[in-house]
């Protein structure tokens, strides 16, 4: 293909990356609303991110099982373009799905709640077949060295998604004027907002993605992208997945069944709870680690699993895709949820209620669309000099966008403008050491996300809520990254280690409800301490992907 083809193809390509950051994103507003809308508690709520990321893990995994079972490759079969238009049209069916699943919902109606779960799951399930195949496209369009570098380039247009989703979904249910937590309350009460508008909102999405399968179906300079290798089953890979998988669906089975009835959350019931989300939690870790020692010994029946480098990088995707979405999905609770008596939250702010969070929800998913175009700028090539100077402006560009979304309805004041423009010039300083490396970027990233945290947990007021909104400029290039590094030296199985990256988003489903659990055991900012894990592995992983890649003569 051609190098103006390939730019046709990566534009077409990108457009699929903006819904996927538009619906995660908006997520984070749409969580602590059915909080309040449905009367239900922070662990329940994060199922919104159990349904939605769930669901990538579970359609990659039926289609491995699928094609071990018939010896051939379904989705190499299908090709990357019409992998992607079959994932578009099945997200539209579960937007569309949203409008009856709501029909006639009113204020504290739990039921309704979980046939939303059920809408979410089949967008996702969507997303998961888009994403097998557009990640792996974006690469092969051009140099493999330079794909981290297209994968954010597609980041970037994903973040602008994820910044002007929650700006949008608060508009959507909450309108353009401004109410107190009183009245917003009283007007949820009455069910003088209700989720009719959702319903709008959906079925305009679900639109949009059957004009991008269309899009895709008609672009004649997109290629369908086919493997010309052989399908290899990996019976053991695929072995080692079920069981995770019964583990899993075990754990959440029993917790949601605690749920039911007249079943009072008592102290020992909830640490039960929490002790079933951290035996799901370990077996993902115990899963991959089980394979990467098994699979050193004796390579047969693990397919790309064969790869310390994928199974590595399957959990750093697992621990990368929890950490980005939990800090994002837990932060209305944080700014919501008061000390009693004093009418300010746990960072010693002015609690705030589930239409006045979006912004900083929309600035925390912004920090991701900051750093991703950062990380594009290689793509055009540009000179040495002028690439110094874009490292600079760009951030600022983007924070000028950011704050110009959100003066729809919201104005960020001067001291936020200033807390978070200091973190930026922290972003850039670490994009300055890194050098466009991959394994040293996630290094100096890892180790701000950390820092990062460790403030907000041990801060107060602006210096804390910066520090946890910073997660999102810290986290925003590490996707491209890890899964370049992933991939790399994969050969024949650069599909299915795609697929089973693809597998690992299931950290977003996993992630969230263990800290929505350990908020509701202890409290909303001491909960935050997964995410100093998740970015401690993440640490890990670039000082040991960096030592296998050398041993295998892989250099990045």
């Amino acid at each position: 293909m051609s190098n103006q083809n390939n730019k046709s193809a990566l534009a077409t390509l990108v457009t699929v990356f903006f819904f996927w950051g538009f619906i995660a994103a908006s997520n984070g507003v749409f969580i602590p609303f059915c909080k309040t809308y449905f009367n239900i508690d922070q662990f329940q709520s994060q199922l919104v991110d159990f349904a939605f990321y769930g669901a990538y893990y579970f359609g990659a995994l039926l289609l491995f099982i699928l094609s071990g079972s018939l010896k051939k490759d379904i989705y190499n079969n299908w090709g990357y373009k019409n992998g992607i238009i079959y994932g578009l049209l099945l997200s539209a069916i579960g937007a569309f799905a949203m409008y009856p699943a709501t029909a006639g919902a009113e204020q504290g109606q739990t039921g309704v709640f979980y046939l939303v779960l059920i809408a979410l799951f089949i967008v996702g399930l969507g997303f998961s077949l888009q994403q097998t195949g557009a990640n792996p496209f974006a690469i092969a369009l051009g140099d493999p060295k330079t794909g981290s570098h297209r994968l954010n380039l597609a980041g970037g247009v994903n973040s602008f998604g994820t910044t002007i989703g929650p700006i949008v979904v608060g508009l959507v249910i909450f309108g353009s004027a401004t109410r107190g937590t009183d009245e917003l309350a009283s007007m949820i009460a009455n069910n003088e907002i209700t989720l009719v508008t959702v319903q709008g909102l959906y079925l305009g999405v679900g639109v949009l993605f059957l004009i991008a399968a269309a899009l895709f179906h008609f672009s004649k300079k997109l290629p369908a992208l086919k493997s010309d290798t052989a399908f290899e089953p990996a019976n053991k890979a695929r072995n080692l997945l079920v069981v995770l998988t019964i583990v899993v669906i075990g754990c959440f089975g029993y917790i949601f069944s605690t749920y039911s009835g007249d079943n009072t959350a008592t102290e020992d019931l909830e640490q039960t709870r929490l002790i079933l989300l951290f035996i799901a939690l370990l077996a993902v870790i115990s899963a991959v680690f089980i394979a990467y020692s098994s699979a050193s010994k004796k390579p047969e029946g693990w397919g790309a699993m064969k790869y310390p480098q994928l199974v590595l990088g399957m959990l750093a995707i697992f621990t990368y895709v929890g950490v980005e979405v939990t800090i994002g999905s837990n932060l209305g609770e944080l700014l919501k949820q008061g000390v009693e008596n004093t009418g300010l939250n746990r960072l010693g702010l002015p609690v705030l209620n589930d239409a006045s969070i979006a912004p900083y929800v929309s600035l925390y998913w912004g920090g991701l669309m900051i750093g991703r175009w950062v990380g594009a700028i290689t793509v055009f090539n540009p000179s040495k000099g002028l690439k110094r100077a874009l490292l600079i402006i760009v951030p600022y560009v983007a924070f000028g966008i950011i704050i110009l979304v959100n003066s729809i309805k919201y104005n960020f004041t001067s001291n936020e403008i200033l807390f978070f423009g200091i973190c930026i010039a922290v972003q850039i300083f670490g994009f300055f050491l890194a050098k466009d490396r991959p394994v040293k970027t996630l290094k100096i990233f890892s180790l701000l996300g950390i820092l990062g945290i460790l403030i907000g947990l041990f801060a107060s007021g602006n210096v804390a809520l910066f520090a946890f909104i910073s997660g999102g400029l810290f986290c925003s290039i590490m996707w491209p990254c890890i899964f370049t590094l992933s991939i790399a030296g994969l050969g024949k199985y650069t599909s299915q280690g795609s697929a089973f990256l693809i597998m690992m988003i299931l950290g977003g489903a996993i992630i969230p409800p263990v800290q929505g659990k350990l908020a509701d055991v202890f409290n909303i900012q001491s909960s935050y301490w997964i995410a100093v894990a998740c970015f401690a592995y993440l640490l890990f992983y670039a000082f040991r992907t960096k030592t296998v890649l050398d041993k295998q003569g892989v250099t990045y």
